[in-house]
């Protein structure tokens, strides 16, 4: 009997199920949020976290804080280049790459989820509030998510161009 490894025998899972989750998640979450609150108003799931934590509905039409607001046509550009770019890097990747896989899928999602509200309603949702930081979304946390993965997958890979770590002595 074969032993199935899901870590390495599933690359197009590990790549194309992460972005429709991340996409699913991230929509469904919109919708609530869209379907629930009005612009502004927040809501506290856990009353006593009210001070560090709340869902607030806002919306962004420019990038990452607020920047550039009003530049939702050329984020909406910069977001097609991205997947498109997303896809095409992923067709060459070599199939035991668990983690970079997972790292575009996560990256992937969170872009075509951002990308279909700026499509859609012209805008970004966002709802994450912690008080201290911009309000966010599930989009923006799997974004940040991946290219955290894919920065530590550069960082400490040992195959790099052929080359291997050697310590000296």
């Amino acid at each position: 009997m074969r032993e199935t490894n899901l870590w390495r025998g599933s690359p197009k899972w590990a790549f194309l199920g992460v972005a429709a989750m991340v996409l699913l998640v991230d929509q469904a979450s919109k919708y609530i949020v869209l379907s629930n609150l009005s612009l502004g108003e927040m809501w506290n799931p856990i009353p006593f976290l009210r001070p560090f934590f709340t869902i607030t509905h806002v919306t962004n039409t420019g990038a990452a804080f607020g920047l550039f607001r009003d530049q939702g046509t050329l984020f909406s550009i910069v977001a097609f280049v991205v997947v498109a770019g997303i896809l095409v890097f992923y067709r060459y990747l070599p199939a035991d790459q668990f983690w970079l896989r997972v790292s575009l899928g996560l990256q992937l999602g969170g872009a075509v989820g951002n990308l279909l509200d700026r499509v859609r309603l012209g805008r970004v949702v966002d709802f994450v509030d912690f008080k201290i930081w911009p309000v966010f979304n599930l989009a923006d946390t799997a974004i940040v998510v991946g290219v955290g993965i894919l920065a530590v997958y550069l960082l400490f890979s040992k195959e790099e161009a052929g080359e291997t770590l050697e310590s000296p002595g």
